[in-house]
């Protein structure tokens, strides 16, 4: 290398990894590397290719189970909005340390990369498809406890670049106040404000119920938040005043809504669920009231307080590790007005500052002012975020899937996760694919080949009589799957979401969404199996 030359390296694959075998293989088929060259003397064209090649790896090495499963369908990337922004971030992380020691000559080269970055970054989210873009409620006058709650935090000391909104349809979130960019902390939380099983310590009820068998932090910290939020001296009397009456999650659906899940794998997930809190509940109750009837008072811990403080809790905390270390359950005021996106504008925030002794809220991607700042909660299915926060977002969800459970001896199939199962495949949307090679149709490369391998069939580069033949006859297996389950849901509710009830409307939403996955996966069988007619 040249005396001039730069070389930029991102992190290589390591063993800790728990998808490392699976990345290693995909990393090596196709030819990445994780060191890059830039002279001085570099063309802008140049530049360009250098940053694709260094995005590649980039995505590969910010993958999860669930773009590691479709990523034959979808070539070279993106992935899912959530991955790019990963993967640009690293590579301006990468870049911005380089800057800080680089010649005057290397620093033109970075800040010709860095601003291809930029440039990339900027673009994610402008397609509608992948954006929940929620509208403010400029008829709501009454800002006076939200402006108390900023007033409050502030004065036990937040720092914030942030308002706070109310939303059409979705309650509150959080606005910046003025541009943000990446890097810019858009929230500072002190670590003496965040609510964890550390403020239970040395307590009486911790005294009275820490060695019990049933008893885990969680589940202390939950019992301390339901007696914490009716003390009129608490610290956070004001950051439990303006938490809401109800959550609305799927662990609070009514029978209708139930109803209208039939025929879904949520309906079971949320029956589990909602008998796992009140089996929860039970094993406390009476037994802490005939045990501790000082500390646990009846009309404080009846049910309906119970289930409110664990939908708080599924729906507002976060893990985040501490200055000493310790990954625990967290309540954080302000912060828990974050609203979900698939297209966040904040991914990492789960480590206290030990420097400073406080959390903070960076930003991955720009925000102007007056735009809602969005937190990623994770890479979450529909399911999961209808059951535990109480919505669905809108767009292209990445990570909404079917899933399906072969037995490894015959091919057999299951929607129903049965544990036997020796083979684990799934579905989504086939309008994701990016592949569409007539020996795939859209649909996931891993299924078609452990169905041909399941029928006996040739590999993917038979393309005679009886390449065809094999084709059929996978196509027709997986219809003899989706078509029952298309029409075990039933025909569209169309436009009767709009009068139902909240539980029944989102049910009929999630209901929806089933419907639209399995369709593409139907239609994409049926024009496979036209092409093969011809």
């Amino acid at each position: 290398m040249a005396q001039e030359d730069l070389s930029i390296c991102l992190p290589p694959l390591t063993q800790d990894d728990q998808f490392y075998t699976e990345k290693k293989r995909l990393s090596d088929s196709r030819g990445l590397r994780y060191e890059f060259m830039l002279p001085v003397s570099i063309s802008s064209d140049e530049i360009v290719e250098v940053f694709n090649q260094m995005i590649q790896t980039a995505r590969l090495i910010h993958m999860d189970e669930i773009e590691l499963y479709f990523v034959e369908d979808e070539e070279f990337g993106p992935f899912s909005p959530r991955n790019e922004i990963g993967s640009l971030n690293l590579i301006l992380r990468k870049i911005d340390c380089l800057l800080r020691t680089a010649s005057q000559q290397a620093i033109q080269v970075l800040q010709d990369l860095r601003s291809i970055t930029l440039l990339k970054l900027n673009s994610v989210g402008t397609n509608s498809e992948a954006v929940d873009q929620m509208v403010i409620d400029e008829s709501f006058n009454n800002m006076e406890e939200d402006n108390t709650l900023l007033t409050w935090a502030e004065n036990n000391g937040v720092r914030s670049r942030l308002n706070i909104a109310r939303f059409k349809g979705a309650g509150r979130g959080l606005i910046a106040s003025d541009d943000l960019s990446v890097g810019d902390v858009a929230l500072e939380i002190p670590e003496s404000l965040i609510i964890s099983e550390d403020l239970i310590v040395g307590s009486d009820m911790y005294n009275a119920i820490k060695d019990l068998e049933i008893m885990t932090s969680d589940t202390m910290l939950t019992l301390w938040t339901m007696q914490e939020r009716f003390k009129p001296d608490s610290k956070f009397k004001i950051y439990f005043g303006t938490l809401s009456d109800n959550f609305f999650t799927g662990l609070s659906f009514g029978i209708e809504a139930l109803a209208a899940l039939e025929g879904t794998l949520l309906f079971e997930e949320l029956m589990q669920y909602k008998e796992h809190l009140r089996q929860q509940y039970d094993m406390l109750f009476p037994m802490l009231f005939c045990d501790y009837p000082n500390i646990f008072k009846k009309e404080i811990y009846t049910w309906d307080r119970f289930l409110w403080a664990c939908e708080l809790f599924y729906s507002n905390s976060m893990k985040v590790v501490f200055s000493d270390g310790k990954l625990k359950t967290c309540l954080l005021p302000v912060a828990g007005l974050f609203n979900h996106s698939l297209c966040p504008h904040i991914l990492h925030y789960g480590r206290v500052d030990p420097t400073t002794r406080s959390l903070k809220f960076p930003l991955s991607r720009p925000c102007e002012r007056g735009q809602q700042c969005y937190l990623s909660y994770g890479s979450y299915s529909s399911s999961h975020l209808l059951t535990f926060y109480g919505f669905i977002p809108k767009g292209y969800n990445y990570y909404d899937f079917i899933p399906l459970d072969f037995d490894a001896a015959d091919g057999g199939s299951s929607a129903n996760g049965d544990s036997s199962a020796k083979s684990q495949h799934m579905v989504r949307r086939t309008q994701l694919s990016k592949s569409n090679g007539s020996h795939t149709y859209s649909l996931p490369y891993k299924l078609i080949v452990h169905l041909r391998n399941a029928l006996s069939c040739a590999d993917l580069t038979d393309s005679a009589s009886d390449g065809k033949e094999t084709d059929r006859e996978v196509l027709e297996a997986i219809l003899s799957i989706f078509n029952p389950m298309l029409e075990e849901l039933g025909p569209s509710d169309g436009p009767a979401w709009e009068n139902s009830s909240w539980d029944v409307k989102l049910a009929l939403e999630f209901k929806e969404l089933q419907r639209i996955i399995i369709s593409s996966v139907v239609a994409s069988c049926n024009s496979g199996l036209e092409l093969l007619q011809l």
